[in-house]
């Protein structure tokens, strides 16, 4: 269902929810620091998002002939603990509690969908905590000629278009209110990771 509805997100969220101990397991168990295994566990998961796109089961047999997608989701795991090339605790600004992990998957995919000046900004603003008049500096140090009204403006589009690209059912689940309003309670948070 989540391949042939890509503009809902219960059906990656359930998935999610029925796997998420598994993933969970084998992945705190391949790193030392609680910190690091929760980064690790939403990048493995924000593989298999974009993995699942194109998955099919019945090509995909293992040596008994049994193709699950329990049995994918260890492997692809697996695939992501040997790959992973994690940074310094220190250094990880993701928080599980914040963003989880489909949420986290959603909100990256609206943000590439957005067109680049707004991508910039919104992520400027979110991530940086930047001003308008300091995103118009630097926006005009690189050649755009852009006020902090101008900016203020960009802003509002750029997290109205997010809110639209985001599928409807995961606004829903995670936010139940418009994204607009996430500074007013807290919920800017999903952009800082």
């Amino acid at each position: 269902m989540f391949q042939n509805h890509p503009d809902q997100g219960k059906y990656f969220v359930t998935i999610f929810c029925r796997y998420a101990l598994i993933v969970y397991t084998l992945v705190s168990h391949s790193v030392r620091s609680p910190v690091q295994a929760e980064y690790l566990f939403s990048q493995t998961w924000r593989h298999i998002f974009y993995e699942m796109r194109g998955l099919n089961l019945r090509e995909s047999q293992d040596i008994q002939g049994e193709a699950t997608l329990q049995n994918w989701l260890i492997n692809i795991t697996a695939i992501c603990i040997n790959r992973a090339d994690l940074p310094p605790v220190e250094s990880i600004q993701y928080s599980l509690k914040a963003a989880p992990s489909p949420l986290w998957c959603y909100v990256g995919q609206a943000l590439d969908q957005l067109d680049p000046l707004l991508r910039l900004a919104v992520v400027m603003a979110q991530t940086f905590h930047w001003s308008e008049t300091r995103i118009a500096a630097y926006l005009q140090a690189e050649g755009e000629a852009i006020s902090p009204n101008e900016v203020k403006d960009v802003l509002k589009q750029g997290y109205e278009q997010l809110q639209k690209n985001l599928p409807e059912d995961i606004r829903r689940i995670y936010w139940d209110e418009p994204l607009i309003n996430s500074e007013q309670n807290g919920k800017s948070e999903v952009l800082q990771s």
